[in-house]
């Protein structure tokens, strides 16, 4: 553009100058938001990477030859003789494919209440439990705790198992509350012959929260019920507190294990009438930043809600949430039903 008039020229580049001055800042603006726009979109993509890589894990776990697929017994052991085999009159039918008559499992003298709970020893006396072979002597391959069976007492307590195992089929033998069960597990299920895949909600930030830790002072137990009318005594180091759609809630974690690396939140929300499973929801989460004991944060990710193993198979025995944790809220996120 040619400007004839020196006067003219001027004032054309001294409008020129002054645009550019007052844009200079929002330039730099710019500049300096660009980092934190590609720093987001970067945390974005990772948190999502890693969502899908758990959520690969958790239908990899559940469809395993020891996942919940695979359940398809569990039985209360009683005082007395429990025989256990395919055989109509055996106490206990395994119904697989398994040896007619496996064994006899006793529980004999003090109560029938196991030696310990989830928090620690208790005062009642631990019954004898024993395994005795059946008449011809115990089936070719079966194993106690990955050695050949043999006669003897066996050791339960809360935090293991004795596992009895015959090719593909497992009968775990689990401190229950006041009683010993049974868990039956079968690699070669229809159930898990037939899993295609978990239904879940599409990821959603908006459901990645972060609480505020506030512990307990004194130490605390949860009475946690569960499906078969039982109790667990559960302890519960303190309460995470978060806001979700204008509303300020509270959930309690319980400690599964006495390491205490993680907290597990058992819980209900508005969902578990509709499209989510009735009974319960499990997010297991890490520490608050500051451990247990102090004042802290903690990120609760609900697109990371699991359903319990009552979801896939009606012979597990599941806890259900305290009254805190049952939210007057719509956690669109994690898993839904699992169509069977």
């Amino acid at each position: 553009m040619e400007i004839a008039d020196p006067m003219n020229r001027l004032a054309v580049w001294t409008v020129l100058a002054l645009a550019l001055l007052a844009a200079g800042p929002r330039t730099r603006l710019a500049a300096q938001a660009a980092p934190d726009v590609a720093a987001a979109a970067s945390d974005d993509a990772n948190w999502r990477a890693d969502l899908a890589s758990w959520r690969a894990g958790r239908e990899r776990a559940v469809s395993a030859a020891d996942g919940w697929l695979t359940l398809v017994g569990l039985e209360w052991l009683k005082p007395g003789f429990n025989s256990f085999g395919a055989a109509q009159d055996n106490q206990i039918q395994v119904r697989a494919q398994a040896p007619d008559h496996m064994g006899l499992l006793t529980v004999s003298g003090g109560k029938t209440a196991a030696g310990r709970s989830m928090s620690g020893p208790v005062s009642q006396a631990a019954p004898i439990l024993q395994l005795l072979a059946p008449a011809g002597g115990f089936p070719a391959d079966l194993t106690v705790d990955g050695a050949p069976a043999r006669e003897g007492q066996l050791v339960v307590t809360a935090g293991k198992a004795t596992v009895i195992a015959w090719h593909g089929l497992t009968l775990a033998i689990q401190e229950r509350g006041s009683r010993f069960a049974l868990r039956i597990q079968d690699a070669n299920a229809p159930t898990r012959a037939d899993f295609r895949s978990l239904n879940w909600y599409a990821p959603n930030a908006r459901f990645r929260v972060m609480a505020r830790w506030i512990p307990f002072d004194t130490p605390h137990t949860e009475k946690i019920p569960t499906g078969q009318g039982t109790t667990l005594d559960m302890p519960t180091p303190g309460v995470a507190e978060f806001t979700l759609d204008g509303q300020l809630l509270h959930l309690a974690p319980v400690m599964e294990d006495r390491e205490g690396k993680t907290l597990f939140f058992i819980l209900r929300d508005r969902t578990s009438q509709t499209a989510t499973y009735a009974e319960a929801r499990f997010l297991h989460t890490g520490l608050p930043d500051h451990g247990l004991e102090k004042t802290g944060t903690l990120t609760l990710d609900f697109n990371r809600l699991e359903n319990p193993a009552c979801a896939y198979t009606p012979y597990a025995n599941c806890p259900q949430p305290p009254e805190v944790n049952r939210l007057p809220v719509a956690l669109e996120a994690g898993e839904k039903l699992y169509a069977h």
